[in-house]
Protein backbone atom coordinates (compact mmCIF):
# COMPACT_ATOMS: atom_id res chain seq x y z
CA UNK A 1 0.00 0.00 0.00
CA UNK A 2 1.67 3.17 -1.25
CA UNK A 3 0.49 6.42 0.41
CA UNK A 4 1.54 9.87 -0.78
CA UNK A 5 0.75 13.03 1.19
CA UNK A 6 0.54 16.33 -0.71
CA UNK A 7 0.74 19.62 1.21
CA UNK A 8 -0.48 23.08 0.27
CA UNK A 9 1.14 25.26 2.92
CA UNK A 10 -0.85 28.54 2.64
CA UNK A 11 -4.01 26.67 3.65
CA UNK A 12 -2.21 24.00 5.73
CA UNK A 13 -4.06 21.44 3.60
CA UNK A 14 -3.12 17.79 3.12
CA UNK A 15 -4.44 15.66 0.29
CA UNK A 16 -3.54 12.07 -0.47
CA UNK A 17 -3.01 9.40 -3.08
CA UNK A 18 -3.11 5.69 -2.36
CA UNK A 19 -1.74 3.32 -4.99
CA UNK A 20 -1.81 -0.45 -5.36
CA UNK A 21 -1.49 -2.80 -8.33
CA UNK A 22 -1.83 -0.08 -10.94
CA UNK A 23 -4.85 1.65 -9.40
CA UNK A 24 -4.95 4.92 -7.51
CA UNK A 25 -7.42 6.84 -5.37
CA UNK A 26 -7.15 10.55 -4.59
CA UNK A 27 -8.51 11.80 -1.26
CA UNK A 28 -9.58 15.42 -0.58
CA UNK A 29 -7.83 16.91 -3.64
CA UNK A 30 -7.04 20.62 -3.96
CA UNK A 31 -8.18 22.77 -6.91
CA UNK A 32 -5.29 21.97 -9.25
CA UNK A 33 -5.17 18.21 -9.94
CA UNK A 34 -1.95 18.16 -11.99
CA UNK A 35 0.23 16.86 -9.14
CA UNK A 36 -2.06 13.84 -8.75
CA UNK A 37 -1.91 13.14 -12.47
CA UNK A 38 1.89 13.33 -12.38
CA UNK A 39 2.03 10.95 -9.42
CA UNK A 40 -0.25 8.47 -11.17
CA UNK A 41 1.94 8.60 -14.27
CA UNK A 42 5.10 8.07 -12.22
CA UNK A 43 3.57 4.95 -10.68
CA UNK A 44 1.99 3.72 -13.91
CA UNK A 45 -1.37 3.82 -12.15
CA UNK A 46 -4.87 4.64 -13.32
CA UNK A 47 -6.92 6.98 -11.11
CA UNK A 48 -10.10 5.02 -10.42
CA UNK A 49 -11.55 6.89 -7.45
CA UNK A 50 -11.62 10.37 -5.96
CA UNK A 51 -12.94 10.44 -2.40
CA UNK A 52 -14.17 13.44 -0.42
CA UNK A 53 -14.36 13.21 3.36
CA UNK A 54 -16.81 16.17 3.37
CA UNK A 55 -17.57 19.35 1.36
CA UNK A 56 -14.59 21.51 2.26
CA UNK A 57 -14.99 25.06 3.52
CA UNK A 58 -11.49 26.46 3.12
CA UNK A 59 -10.65 25.41 -0.44
CA UNK A 60 -12.31 24.37 -3.67
CA UNK A 61 -11.72 20.75 -4.61
CA UNK A 62 -10.90 19.25 -8.01
CA UNK A 63 -13.01 16.12 -7.50
CA UNK A 64 -15.33 16.89 -10.42
CA UNK A 65 -12.46 17.82 -12.73
CA UNK A 66 -10.63 14.58 -11.90
CA UNK A 67 -13.82 12.66 -12.71
CA UNK A 68 -14.24 14.44 -16.04
CA UNK A 69 -10.59 14.06 -17.09
CA UNK A 70 -9.83 10.53 -15.87
CA UNK A 71 -13.21 8.81 -15.57
CA UNK A 72 -12.59 8.17 -11.87
CA UNK A 73 -15.74 7.72 -9.80
CA UNK A 74 -16.47 10.29 -7.09
CA UNK A 75 -17.21 8.83 -3.66
CA UNK A 76 -18.58 10.59 -0.60
CA UNK A 77 -21.46 10.38 1.85
CA UNK A 78 -24.95 10.45 0.43
CA UNK A 79 -25.71 13.08 3.06
CA UNK A 80 -23.59 15.62 1.18
CA UNK A 81 -26.40 16.02 -1.34
CA UNK A 82 -24.22 16.85 -4.35
CA UNK A 83 -25.64 18.28 -7.58
CA UNK A 84 -23.39 16.05 -9.75
CA UNK A 85 -23.29 12.28 -10.26
CA UNK A 86 -21.40 10.39 -7.56
CA UNK A 87 -21.29 7.04 -5.75
CA UNK A 88 -22.67 7.12 -2.17
CA UNK A 89 -19.97 6.03 0.26
CA UNK A 90 -21.12 5.49 3.81
CA UNK A 91 -20.60 3.09 6.68
CA UNK A 92 -20.81 -0.52 5.59
CA UNK A 93 -19.66 0.23 2.03
CA UNK A 94 -16.22 -0.39 0.57
CA UNK A 95 -14.32 -0.28 -2.70
CA UNK A 96 -11.06 -1.92 -3.81
CA UNK A 97 -8.00 0.02 -4.96
CA UNK A 98 -5.86 -2.80 -6.24
CA UNK A 99 -5.74 -5.12 -3.23
CA UNK A 100 -6.46 -2.33 -0.73
CA UNK A 101 -9.87 -2.47 0.92
CA UNK A 102 -11.11 1.11 1.26
CA UNK A 103 -14.18 1.56 3.46
CA UNK A 104 -16.11 4.44 5.00
CA UNK A 105 -17.01 5.38 8.55
CA UNK A 106 -19.65 8.04 9.10
CA UNK A 107 -17.95 10.41 11.53
CA UNK A 108 -20.18 13.50 11.88
CA UNK A 109 -19.18 16.45 14.04
CA UNK A 110 -17.05 18.82 12.01
CA UNK A 111 -19.86 18.60 9.49
CA UNK A 112 -22.99 16.44 9.47
CA UNK A 113 -21.79 14.64 6.32
CA UNK A 114 -18.19 13.86 7.33
CA UNK A 115 -16.73 10.43 6.73
CA UNK A 116 -13.40 8.88 7.66
CA UNK A 117 -11.72 6.66 5.05
CA UNK A 118 -10.27 3.37 6.28
CA UNK A 119 -7.65 1.72 4.03
CA UNK A 120 -6.53 -1.83 4.89
CA UNK A 121 -4.06 -4.28 3.40
CA UNK A 122 -1.88 -7.06 4.82
CA UNK A 123 -2.78 -6.22 8.42
CA UNK A 124 -1.92 -2.51 8.02
CA UNK A 125 -4.51 0.23 8.47
CA UNK A 126 -4.49 3.89 7.43
CA UNK A 127 -7.18 6.39 8.40
CA UNK A 128 -7.88 9.47 6.29
CA UNK A 129 -9.80 11.50 8.82
CA UNK A 130 -10.58 14.67 6.89
CA UNK A 131 -11.46 17.43 9.34
CA UNK A 132 -12.87 15.05 11.97
CA UNK A 133 -9.67 14.01 13.74
CA UNK A 134 -6.57 16.17 13.54
CA UNK A 135 -3.20 15.56 15.14
CA UNK A 136 -3.70 16.82 18.69
CA UNK A 137 -7.18 18.23 18.06
CA UNK A 138 -10.52 17.69 16.34
CA UNK A 139 -12.36 19.70 13.70
CA UNK A 140 -14.37 22.75 14.64
CA UNK A 141 -18.16 22.25 14.65
CA UNK A 142 -19.31 25.77 13.78
CA UNK A 143 -18.96 25.97 10.00
CA UNK A 144 -22.20 24.37 8.85
CA UNK A 145 -24.89 26.52 10.40
CA UNK A 146 -25.65 28.39 7.17
CA UNK A 147 -24.08 26.43 4.30
CA UNK A 148 -24.38 23.07 2.62
CA UNK A 149 -27.14 20.62 1.83
CA UNK A 150 -27.23 19.64 5.52
CA UNK A 151 -26.95 22.42 8.09
CA UNK A 152 -26.62 21.99 11.84
CA UNK A 153 -26.04 24.19 14.87
CA UNK A 154 -22.62 24.18 16.47
CA UNK A 155 -23.96 22.70 19.72
CA UNK A 156 -25.60 19.85 17.82
CA UNK A 157 -22.46 19.14 15.79
CA UNK A 158 -20.23 19.34 18.87
CA UNK A 159 -22.37 16.67 20.50
CA UNK A 160 -22.16 14.55 17.33
CA UNK A 161 -18.38 14.87 17.40
CA UNK A 162 -18.27 13.68 21.01
CA UNK A 163 -20.17 10.55 20.01
CA UNK A 164 -17.89 10.10 17.00
CA UNK A 165 -14.70 10.26 19.06
CA UNK A 166 -16.17 8.02 21.76
CA UNK A 167 -17.51 5.31 19.47
CA UNK A 168 -16.36 5.35 15.86
CA UNK A 169 -12.67 4.58 16.32
CA UNK A 170 -12.89 2.14 19.22
CA UNK A 171 -12.54 -1.04 17.11
CA UNK A 172 -9.56 0.23 15.14
CA UNK A 173 -6.00 -0.74 16.15
CA UNK A 174 -3.57 1.56 17.96
CA UNK A 175 -1.16 1.13 15.08
CA UNK A 176 -3.55 2.61 12.53
CA UNK A 177 -1.92 5.57 10.82
CA UNK A 178 -3.84 8.86 11.05
CA UNK A 179 -3.71 11.19 8.07
CA UNK A 180 -5.76 14.40 8.53
CA UNK A 181 -6.82 16.94 5.91
CA UNK A 182 -5.17 19.85 7.74
CA UNK A 183 -2.25 20.76 9.98
CA UNK A 184 -1.08 23.69 12.09
CA UNK A 185 -2.19 27.03 10.66
CA UNK A 186 -5.57 25.87 9.39
CA UNK A 187 -8.72 27.66 10.54
CA UNK A 188 -10.60 24.34 10.56
CA UNK A 189 -9.44 23.75 14.15
CA UNK A 190 -7.77 25.70 16.91
CA UNK A 191 -4.82 23.69 18.32
CA UNK A 192 -3.56 21.55 15.47
CA UNK A 193 -0.13 19.98 15.76
CA UNK A 194 2.63 20.73 13.28
CA UNK A 195 3.01 16.96 12.82
CA UNK A 196 1.57 15.79 9.52
CA UNK A 197 0.55 12.30 10.68
CA UNK A 198 0.24 10.17 13.78
CA UNK A 199 -1.08 6.84 14.98
CA UNK A 200 -4.44 6.22 16.54
CA UNK A 201 -2.68 4.98 19.67
CA UNK A 202 -0.75 8.23 20.02
CA UNK A 203 -3.93 10.23 19.58
CA UNK A 204 -5.72 8.15 22.17
CA UNK A 205 -2.93 9.02 24.60
CA UNK A 206 -2.21 12.65 23.68
CA UNK A 207 -5.23 14.18 21.98
CA UNK A 208 -7.47 16.02 24.45
CA UNK A 209 -10.61 14.78 22.70
CA UNK A 210 -9.92 11.16 23.68
CA UNK A 211 -9.45 11.93 27.38
CA UNK A 212 -12.19 10.69 29.75
CA UNK A 213 -14.74 13.50 30.02
CA UNK A 214 -18.45 14.10 29.95
CA UNK A 215 -20.23 15.25 26.82
CA UNK A 216 -20.80 18.63 28.46
CA UNK A 217 -17.08 19.05 29.22
CA UNK A 218 -16.12 18.02 25.68
CA UNK A 219 -18.59 20.42 24.08
CA UNK A 220 -17.52 23.33 26.28
CA UNK A 221 -13.83 22.79 25.47
CA UNK A 222 -14.53 22.36 21.77
CA UNK A 223 -16.67 25.47 21.37
CA UNK A 224 -14.44 27.74 23.45
CA UNK A 225 -12.19 30.20 21.57
CA UNK A 226 -12.55 28.85 18.06
CA UNK A 227 -10.86 31.12 15.47
CA UNK A 228 -12.78 33.46 13.22
CA UNK A 229 -14.67 32.18 10.19
CA UNK A 230 -13.58 33.84 6.91
CA UNK A 231 -16.40 35.10 4.70
CA UNK A 232 -15.69 32.59 1.95
CA UNK A 233 -16.09 29.38 3.99
CA UNK A 234 -19.82 28.90 3.39
CA UNK A 235 -19.35 29.86 -0.25
CA UNK A 236 -16.77 27.10 -0.74
CA UNK A 237 -18.96 24.49 0.97
CA UNK A 238 -21.71 25.24 -1.56
CA UNK A 239 -19.25 25.44 -4.47
CA UNK A 240 -17.90 21.99 -3.65
CA UNK A 241 -21.40 20.58 -3.25
CA UNK A 242 -22.48 21.94 -6.63
CA UNK A 243 -19.23 20.90 -8.33
CA UNK A 244 -16.71 23.57 -9.41
CA UNK A 245 -15.71 24.32 -12.97
CA UNK A 246 -12.50 22.83 -14.31
CA UNK A 247 -9.54 25.00 -13.34
CA UNK A 248 -8.05 25.80 -16.75
CA UNK A 249 -11.15 27.20 -18.47
CA UNK A 250 -12.17 28.97 -15.26
CA UNK A 251 -9.00 31.05 -15.00
CA UNK A 252 -8.72 31.49 -18.78
CA UNK A 253 -11.83 33.67 -18.64
CA UNK A 254 -10.02 36.34 -16.59
CA UNK A 255 -8.45 39.00 -18.85
CA UNK A 256 -4.99 40.50 -18.35
CA UNK A 257 -4.67 44.27 -18.84
CA UNK A 258 -1.30 45.99 -19.07
CA UNK A 259 -0.45 49.49 -17.76
CA UNK A 260 -4.05 50.06 -16.78
CA UNK A 261 -6.17 51.97 -14.31
CA UNK A 262 -9.49 50.92 -12.84
CA UNK A 263 -11.98 51.63 -10.10
CA UNK A 264 -14.18 49.56 -7.81
CA UNK A 265 -12.62 47.09 -5.40
CA UNK A 266 -8.90 46.75 -6.18
CA UNK A 267 -6.69 44.12 -4.51
CA UNK A 268 -2.99 44.87 -4.97
CA UNK A 269 -0.89 41.75 -4.29
CA UNK A 270 2.53 43.41 -4.50
CA UNK A 271 4.98 43.74 -1.62
CA UNK A 272 3.94 46.38 0.90
CA UNK A 273 7.05 48.48 0.23
CA UNK A 274 6.20 48.79 -3.45
CA UNK A 275 2.53 49.35 -2.64
CA UNK A 276 3.29 52.24 -0.32
CA UNK A 277 5.53 53.86 -2.94
CA UNK A 278 2.63 54.00 -5.37
CA UNK A 279 -0.76 52.35 -5.90
CA UNK A 280 -4.11 53.05 -7.50
CA UNK A 281 -6.45 55.10 -5.29
CA UNK A 282 -8.76 52.87 -3.29
CA UNK A 283 -6.48 49.81 -3.41
CA UNK A 284 -6.25 47.18 -0.69
CA UNK A 285 -2.84 45.55 -0.20
CA UNK A 286 -3.14 41.77 0.36
CA UNK A 287 0.38 40.54 -0.32
CA UNK A 288 1.02 37.36 -2.29
CA UNK A 289 4.77 37.75 -2.74
CA UNK A 290 5.57 34.77 -0.50
CA UNK A 291 4.43 31.30 -1.57
CA UNK A 292 3.73 30.44 2.08
CA UNK A 293 1.73 33.59 2.86
CA UNK A 294 -1.90 33.30 3.93
CA UNK A 295 -3.04 35.19 0.84
CA UNK A 296 -6.03 32.92 0.13
CA UNK A 297 -7.33 33.15 3.69
CA UNK A 298 -7.16 36.94 3.82
CA UNK A 299 -8.51 37.41 0.32
CA UNK A 300 -11.51 35.30 1.31
CA UNK A 301 -11.87 37.09 4.64
CA UNK A 302 -11.67 40.64 3.28
CA UNK A 303 -13.45 40.24 -0.07
CA UNK A 304 -16.97 38.90 0.15
CA UNK A 305 -18.13 35.94 -1.95
CA UNK A 306 -19.47 37.08 -5.35
CA UNK A 307 -18.13 40.63 -4.76
CA UNK A 308 -16.44 41.78 -8.00
CA UNK A 309 -12.80 42.85 -7.72
CA UNK A 310 -9.66 43.51 -9.75
CA UNK A 311 -6.16 42.24 -9.00
CA UNK A 312 -2.98 44.26 -9.41
CA UNK A 313 0.29 42.39 -10.03
CA UNK A 314 3.83 43.65 -10.48
CA UNK A 315 4.77 41.94 -13.74
CA UNK A 316 2.66 40.23 -16.45
CA UNK A 317 4.22 36.83 -15.73
CA UNK A 318 2.91 37.04 -12.14
CA UNK A 319 -0.66 36.75 -13.42
CA UNK A 320 -0.77 32.97 -13.94
CA UNK A 321 0.50 32.15 -10.47
CA UNK A 322 -1.81 34.58 -8.70
CA UNK A 323 -4.80 33.34 -10.70
CA UNK A 324 -4.04 29.85 -9.46
CA UNK A 325 -4.07 31.09 -5.87
CA UNK A 326 -7.32 33.00 -6.30
CA UNK A 327 -8.88 29.87 -7.78
CA UNK A 328 -7.89 27.82 -4.71
CA UNK A 329 -10.90 29.39 -2.98
CA UNK A 330 -13.11 29.73 -6.04
CA UNK A 331 -12.82 33.51 -6.31
CA UNK A 332 -11.83 33.51 -9.99
CA UNK A 333 -15.57 33.65 -10.75
CA UNK A 334 -15.80 37.20 -9.40
CA UNK A 335 -12.41 38.44 -10.58
CA UNK A 336 -12.96 40.99 -13.35
CA UNK A 337 -9.35 41.29 -14.52
CA UNK A 338 -5.68 41.15 -13.58
CA UNK A 339 -3.69 44.25 -14.40
CA UNK A 340 -0.29 45.85 -14.21
CA UNK A 341 -0.18 49.50 -13.21
CA UNK A 342 -0.33 52.69 -15.20
CA UNK A 343 2.33 54.37 -13.07
CA UNK A 344 1.19 57.87 -13.95
CA UNK A 345 -2.02 57.43 -11.91
CA UNK A 346 -0.58 56.32 -8.55
CA UNK A 347 -0.81 57.70 -5.03
CA UNK A 348 1.57 57.12 -2.13
CA UNK A 349 0.85 55.96 1.41
CA UNK A 350 1.76 58.15 4.37
CA UNK A 351 5.11 57.43 5.98
CA UNK A 352 5.08 57.15 9.76
CA UNK A 353 7.35 59.29 11.92
CA UNK A 354 8.08 56.51 14.39
CA UNK A 355 9.87 58.71 16.92
CA UNK A 356 6.92 61.09 17.08
CA UNK A 357 4.56 58.19 17.71
CA UNK A 358 6.81 56.83 20.46
CA UNK A 359 7.04 60.24 22.13
CA UNK A 360 3.40 61.25 21.63
CA UNK A 361 1.26 58.10 21.48
CA UNK A 362 -1.84 59.91 22.71
CA UNK A 363 -1.81 62.04 19.57
CA UNK A 364 -2.78 58.99 17.52
CA UNK A 365 -5.73 56.61 17.24
CA UNK A 366 -4.30 53.10 17.39
CA UNK A 367 -6.24 50.31 15.68
CA UNK A 368 -5.31 46.73 16.67
CA UNK A 369 -6.50 44.38 13.90
CA UNK A 370 -5.37 41.10 15.44
CA UNK A 371 -7.84 38.32 16.22
CA UNK A 372 -9.79 38.41 19.46
CA UNK A 373 -7.83 35.50 20.92
CA UNK A 374 -4.55 37.34 20.30
CA UNK A 375 -5.81 40.52 21.95
CA UNK A 376 -7.00 38.49 24.95
CA UNK A 377 -3.48 37.16 25.44
CA UNK A 378 -1.73 40.54 25.24
CA UNK A 379 -2.66 44.09 24.32
CA UNK A 380 0.27 46.23 23.15
CA UNK A 381 -1.44 49.62 23.47
CA UNK A 382 -3.88 50.08 26.33
CA UNK A 383 -6.17 52.52 24.54
CA UNK A 384 -6.11 50.79 21.17
CA UNK A 385 -9.34 50.27 19.29
CA UNK A 386 -9.62 46.54 18.58
CA UNK A 387 -11.21 45.50 15.28
CA UNK A 388 -10.11 42.15 13.77
CA UNK A 389 -8.98 42.42 10.17
CA UNK A 390 -11.80 40.21 8.91
CA UNK A 391 -14.33 42.68 10.37
CA UNK A 392 -12.52 45.86 9.37
CA UNK A 393 -14.32 46.75 6.12
CA UNK A 394 -17.71 46.51 7.84
CA UNK A 395 -16.55 48.44 10.94
CA UNK A 396 -14.89 51.52 9.45
CA UNK A 397 -17.51 53.84 10.98
CA UNK A 398 -16.15 52.92 14.43
CA UNK A 399 -12.78 54.58 13.72
CA UNK A 400 -12.60 58.30 14.57
CA UNK A 401 -10.73 60.60 12.19
CA UNK A 402 -9.89 63.42 14.60
CA UNK A 403 -6.34 62.07 15.02
CA UNK A 404 -3.87 60.32 12.74
CA UNK A 405 -4.61 56.58 12.61
CA UNK A 406 -2.01 53.90 13.21
CA UNK A 407 -2.76 50.26 12.38
CA UNK A 408 -0.90 47.30 13.83
CA UNK A 409 -1.04 43.51 13.95
CA UNK A 410 1.54 41.06 15.29
CA UNK A 411 4.15 41.21 12.55
CA UNK A 412 3.22 43.46 9.63
CA UNK A 413 1.43 41.32 7.03
CA UNK A 414 -2.10 42.04 8.25
CA UNK A 415 -1.40 45.66 9.12
CA UNK A 416 -0.39 46.30 5.49
CA UNK A 417 -3.85 45.12 4.49
CA UNK A 418 -5.63 46.84 7.36
CA UNK A 419 -4.03 50.25 6.90
CA UNK A 420 -4.78 50.12 3.17
CA UNK A 421 -8.44 49.28 3.87
CA UNK A 422 -8.81 52.33 6.12
CA UNK A 423 -6.83 54.50 3.70
CA UNK A 424 -8.97 53.39 0.75
CA UNK A 425 -12.18 54.43 2.52
CA UNK A 426 -10.95 57.62 4.22
CA UNK A 427 -10.09 60.43 1.86
CA UNK A 428 -9.08 62.98 4.50
CA UNK A 429 -7.65 60.74 7.23
CA UNK A 430 -3.94 60.33 7.90
CA UNK A 431 -3.40 56.56 8.01
CA UNK A 432 -0.14 54.84 8.92
CA UNK A 433 1.00 51.24 8.98
CA UNK A 434 3.11 50.38 12.04
CA UNK A 435 4.25 47.22 10.24
CA UNK A 436 7.25 45.38 11.64
CA UNK A 437 7.89 48.29 14.02
CA UNK A 438 5.34 46.63 16.31
CA UNK A 439 8.33 44.65 17.59
CA UNK A 440 9.53 47.83 19.32
CA UNK A 441 6.41 47.75 21.51
CA UNK A 442 6.11 44.05 22.37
Amino acid sequence: MEIKQFEYKPLAHYSYAIVDNGEMAVIDPERDPMQYYAYAQEHEARITAVIETHPHADFVSSHLQIHKETGAEIYHSKDLGADYRYQPFDEGQHIMIGDIKVSALNTPGHSPDSITIVAEKDGKTALFTGDTLFIGDVGRPDLREKAGNMTAKRQELAEMLYDTIQNKFDKLPDGALVYPAHGAGSLCGKNLSSDNSSTLGNERMGNWAFKPQSKEEFVQTLLDSQPFIPSYFGFDVDTNRRGPENLRPAIAKVPLRLNATTDGLIVDVRDQIEFKKGHLPGSINIMAVSEDSKFETWLGAIVQPEEPFVLVVDKPWDAEKILGRVAKIGYEQQLKSVLTLDKTALVQSNKLDLSDFKNNPNNYTVVDIRNQSEVAEAKFFENALTIPLNDLRSSLSQIPHNKPIIVHCAGGYRSAAGSSIIESASENAQVYDLGENINDFI
